[in-house]
């Protein structure tokens, strides 16, 4: 019978002990005891395998600790029967030097043990530095799990994150960290993830450090089909992997001589894993002189190399996989058959296995990281959401930081540091000429002394700063004064001059005070005059004004000003002029919830649609401002653009840019006569609409969530180009408040963020929930809500049908099979990890983006290979995205 190698992996603290008294060099090991106060024994060696365990205290600046249940200490190693955990804060991150560029095994065991008395087993997300590395889900794992990955870090400092993700409270029992070997365990991408590593033996040992001088875990694995053989000599082990002496000692043959070796799993939980694959081979009897053994190796039924393996006698040979493999729908078989030459059935002493994690989303550049550490040093800061990486994932971004974080393999930068009525003193940091691309700095309302340093005029990129409200003295330096298009804001700083400082008297007689005192009032009111004339001209070197208000806001309340911007009345339209334009509203191209949409033209050629919104519309005026307010203030391609509106007394319209093509909707459905859009066009549909929310998200000042993204909201233009529509549920918020913001909820059934809906807090991922659910009816042309379908929801069966792994069955069948396979998984699993209930586990719209464009490559490379191909009547597929430099909304 078939065994489950998946099992393995569930290590837990009452696995059987084995007593060590060899003793090995752990130089480079970190070994912390979670939960371990600093003071209580610390460091301290564990007796069983003699690894040295310390307290995690240093490494952390968060969590409370605690213990398991005392009726389980008995059964725990010692370094797992402490916990710390995490009730507060989003994310809480461990800090942990490390080697860069070196291959690291990063281990966690989280074993709850009802250390709180609550009997509420965690589940909670994991992360290594802005990626995420795995869900923790201890209310599967009753006992406990552990999490193992070999990965190489980008810099020297490894930030391992503990996220929370529902209602329960995120905790760890122990870390471990061990630098690997530098030649071992390469990839072509990404970081390998254990599934597992098992030795082939009867015997029940486990073995770690010191048998394994990486300190590996290794399980004892056998089936009733094998025999085992073992060797009592010596075994060579020594190769780039060093597998321990007793994995070697043992090995696994067929009972039956002719029958193959086989080993099979099943990842239905990830079936289209890519799996790098360690094979360890020591022939360890002795053969006869007319005695031979040799065999090839089959992956899911195929030979995995020309050459036969030959085991070398007491010596060990490793054989791993050069590229990633993936399984049959999950299904994984490795088997070893002998040669029609081989005398001898096959033999393996020791199997690794690991799954592939891509960690697209690049660290914080280095030295910004380091500098801003070294601001929060240097000012005592002590902040809950001020641990990992400063600026990614998006969600968890440190509060009074902006980055910009346009492409994920890029390393973001941070561009905004506010650190306003922060309670700062001292002078103002050094640290912060490090950060080469800030744009804005505020360090007002604080208690900072000194001089303003001759450093911020050498931050090229620096076109705000807010000293305002401190002590600081001097005079403001040259390079500031110089600095073109600059904003200074330096007010209730008295010993502060914008120019030369004044005569500052120095034991001189009475007269002469006095006089200095006239020239000194005579210079400022100089000054100030200079001041009041340069601010009527437009300014071309520092400008001092006022402060400001704490953060400009862009949906206006126009309903309750008495004029409107000039922008507005360049675009105003009188209620004629509508008429006019659409000749008495002659020709109706649609009609919603809002009242009518009308086809024109302005100044006799250019095409408009002319949206009216009728007494009874459900949209308010409200809604009709804020659609105004935003459209005259964003600019992308991907967007609808704002012709002008009309505003007078009942009469509400807005025109925008006339897209001829309809609705995405009407192209899946093939409605009106619509031809049905190919799969590539609809891949370069949804990355055009995706662009388009990702300008909202981090193209605009401050970020916009749309609230209504669906099907019929994304319009073509008579080159299919898509345009995102209909903003009258947009909101926008203030950059550097929170995430999510309370707001009344809004948006269209079966499209709505189910956490959005629960909790009335909005942001930008509930559009990204928005975006799966539009990319699901993409894939499958199924309804959104079906009452008459088993699963109602699009995702609920989607879901059900997952799990018979038959990509046809879940494809829309209009496509006719005419679609790369690889690219349709992965605009499938994207769509539905976008769609996710827990909105920390949604991608950003920026990965969605990467992902879509990777998904039509793969598709244009099936196309332009086949010789056969159909000619549509959809437009060619481009690969030309509008997704440069754009204007940012202000």
């Amino acid at each position: 019978m078939e065994r489950s190698l998946a099992l393995l992996l569930r290590l837990i603290g009452t696995l059987a002990i084995i007593h060590i008294v060899q003793a090995q060099s752990q130089q480079g090991f970190i070994s912390l005891d979670c939960g371990l106060p600093a003071n209580e024994q610390s460091p301290y060696k564990e007796t069983d395998f003699g690894l040295q365990f310390s307290s995690d205290a240093i490494y952390i600046q968060s969590g409370k600790t605690g213990r398991v249940q005392p009726n389980l200490e008995g059964r725990l190693l010692k370094p797992y029967t402490t916990v710390r955990y995490f009730p507060e804060g989003t994310r809480n991150c461990y800090n942990i030097p490390v080697e860069k560029g070196r291959n690291h095994l990063i281990r966690g065991w989280f074993i709850y043990g009802n250390y709180d008395g609550f009997d509420l087993k965690p589940k909670f997300d994991l992360y290594l530095g802005p990626n995420l590395w795995a869900t923790v889900d201890l209310q599967a794992e009753v006992n406990g799990t552990a999490e193992e990955i070999l990965h190489i870090p980008t810099s020297n400092s490894l930030q391992i994150c503990l996220v929370k993700t529902g209602e329960t409270i995120p905790m760890i029992s122990a870390l471990e960290i061990r630098p690997m070997g530098n030649d071992s365990y390469l990839t072509k991408s990404g970081s390998l993830h254990l599934f597992f590593r098992v030795y082939l033996t009867k015997s029940e040992k486990y073995l770690r450090y010191p048998k394994d001088v990486y300190d590996r875990q290794w399980i004892a694995y056998f089936q009733k089909e094998w025999t085992q053989i073992s060797t009592t000599s010596d075994v060579h082990n020594i190769n780039d992997y060093d597998p321990p002496k007793d994995a070697l000692a043992t090995a696994a043959i067929p009972t039956n001589a002719s029958e193959p070796l086989t080993i099979k799993w099943t990842n239905s939980d990830n079936p289209n894993a890519q799996y790098y694959l360690y094979r360890h081979f020591s022939e360890i009897q002795d053969l006869q002189t007319n005695e031979t053994r040799e065999f090839n190796m089959l992956w899911n039924g195929e030979v995995m190399s020309t050459d036969p393996v030959i085991p070398k006698k007491l010596d060990i040979s490793t054989i791993y996989s050069q590229s990633p493999r993936i399984c049959d729908e999950g299904k994984c078989i490795f088997q070893l058959i002998r040669t029609n030459k081989s005398t001898l059935p096959p033999i393996l002493n020791a199997f690794e296995a690991f799954t592939v994690i891509q960690f697209p989303q690049s660290e914080t550049n280095e030295t910004e990281v380091i500098a801003i550490r070294n601001i929060e040093a240097n000012y005592g800061l002590s902040r809950i959401n001020w641990q990992g990486d400063p600026c990614v994932p998006q969600q968890f971004r440190w509060d009074a930081l902006n980055c910009s974080n346009t492409d994920p393999s890029t390393p973001p930068r941070i561009t905004s540091l506010n650190l306003s009525s922060s309670g700062l003193t001292g002078n103002i940091a050094a640290a912060i000429q490090n950060l080469t691309q800030l744009e804005k700095l505020d360090l007002s309302n604080n208690n900072l002394t000194g001089e303003v340093p001759e450093f911020l005029g050498n931050i090229k990129s620096l076109l705000f700063i807010n000293l305002s409200g401190n002590d600081l003295n001097g005079t403001i330096p040259q390079s500031l004064q110089r600095k073109g298009g600059l904003k200074l804001f330096r007010q209730g700083n008295p010993r502060l001059f914008p120019s030369e400082s004044p005569t500052i008297s120095t034991g001189k007689s009475f007269p002469v005070v006095i006089v200095a005192s006239v020239a000194s009032a005579a210079i400022l009111i100089v000054v100030l005059v200079l001041v009041l004339v340069l601010r009527k001209k437009k300014p071309s070197t520092v400008q001092v004004v006022h402060p400001p208000p704490s953060r400009p806001t862009m949906n206006v309340p126009y309903a309750n000003s008495p004029e409107p911007s000039i922008e507005m009345k360049k675009r105003r339209f009188t209620y004629a002029e509508v008429m006019k334009m659409t000749n008495n509203f002659e020709r109706v191209v649609g009609e919603g919830g809002f009242g009518v949409v009308c086809h024109g033209t302005v100044n006799g050629s250019e095409q408009v649609a002319v949206k009216l919104l009728s007494q009874s519309s459900t949209q308010g005026y409200k809604e009709f401002k804020a659609e105004v307010d935003l459209l005259l203030r964003v600019h992308h391609t991907n967007l609808v653009s704002l012709v002008g509106y009309c505003d007078e007394g009942d009469h509400l319209a807005l025109i925008y840019e006339f897209v001829p093509n309809g609705d995405l909707r009407q192209h899946l459905s093939g409605k009106g006569g619509k031809p049905i859009v190919n799969w590539a066009t609809r891949l370069r549909i949804s990355a055009e609409a995706a662009l388009g929310l990702e300008y909202l998200h981090i193209g605009c000042t401050p970020p916009i969530v749309h609230r209504d993204v669906k099907t019929t909201n994304i319009l073509l233009d008579e080159q299919f180009k898509a345009k995102l529509a209909d903003f009258g549920l947009s909101r926008s918020f203030p950059v550097g408040g929170e995430t999510h913001v309370s707001t009344v909820v809004a948006g269209t059934p079966g499209y709505l963020d189910p956490e959005y809906y629960q909790t009335s807090r909005l942001g930008e991922k509930s559009d990204v929930y928005s975006f799966g659910i539009v990319l699901l009816e993409m894939i499958t042309n199924q309804p959104v809500i079906d009452r008459n379908r088993r699963k109602s929801h699009i995702t609920q069966w989607v879901g059900s049908e997952l799990n018979g792994g038959d990509i046809t069955k879940i494809m829309d069948p209009k496509l006719n099979g005419d679609y790369d396979s690889r690219s349709a998984w992965r605009a499938l699993e994207l769509a539905m990890s976008c769609a996710d209930p827990t909105s920390a586990r949604r991608p950003t719209m920026s990965h969605v983006v990467i992902e879509l464009k990777e998904c039509l490559v793969s598709e244009n490379s099936r196309r332009n290979m086949s010789r056969g191909m159909d000619s549509l009547s959809s437009p060619e597929v481009s690969m030309v995205f509008d997704s440069g430099m754009i204007p940012r909304a202000r």
